[in-house]
């Protein structure tokens, strides 16, 4: 097996572990998501038995680095979003940019337009700045359409946001008057 190959299996697993059953593979995650790094290495040796604590930093810092999936600190690991669990992972409050983006496919577009967004079956409505990621995913369900927020006048209006990484940011929802246009 390739090493990319590898890297692809060992970022869907950590997926798996830490955005939506980590009791699947004996792990606790803290409040902001975190588990020990040595920890989630012996899970993922239950199913890649030849990878490596150098391994799962090599998928951190380079596996499809515009999205920034995952962080490492201090001998621990946590997706950064897009989890799926029932306790919510609390990130810290944030200013958003005055514009921000959501991609989503062609079919979900007018319910999205009608009721504004919601997390759906995540915690969190995932946003953007970077156009080509909203639209790569947004593509993900069939043709891309990409919704642009106006995030200066939700966030005075109080909706919470939230800082995920360097290319996502989130909110607990979106009111439809917040929706400015698709593009």
């Amino acid at each position: 097996m390739s090493a990319h190959t590898d890297r692809i299996r060992i970022s869907k697993l950590l997926s798996l572990m830490l955005r939506h059953t980590p009791q699947d593979f004996a792990l606790a995650l803290d409040s902001e998501g975190y588990a020990a790094l040595n920890e989630v290495l012996a899970a993922v040796r239950t199913r890649i038995p030849q990878a490596t604590l150098e391994d799962i930093e090599t998928v951190v810092n380079t596996h499809e680095q515009d999205k920034r999936r995952f962080t490492i600190s201090e001998g621990e690991i946590r997706a950064n979003y897009g989890h799926s669990l029932n306790e919510r992972i609390r990130h810290e409050r944030a200013t958003p940019p005055a514009v921000l983006l959501h991609g989503t496919s062609a079919q979900a577009v007018n319910l999205i337009l009608r009721e504004g967004l919601q997390p759906m079956k995540r915690q969190y409505v995932h946003l953007t700045t970077d156009r080509a990621l909203a639209s790569r995913v947004g593509a993900r369900h069939g043709p891309a359409q990409v919704l642009t927020i106006d995030a200066f006048s939700a966030h005075a209006a109080g909706i919470a946001f939230y800082r995920a990484n360097e290319a996502f940011w989130f909110a607990d929802r979106i009111p439809k008057q917040y929706l400015l246009r698709r593009t």
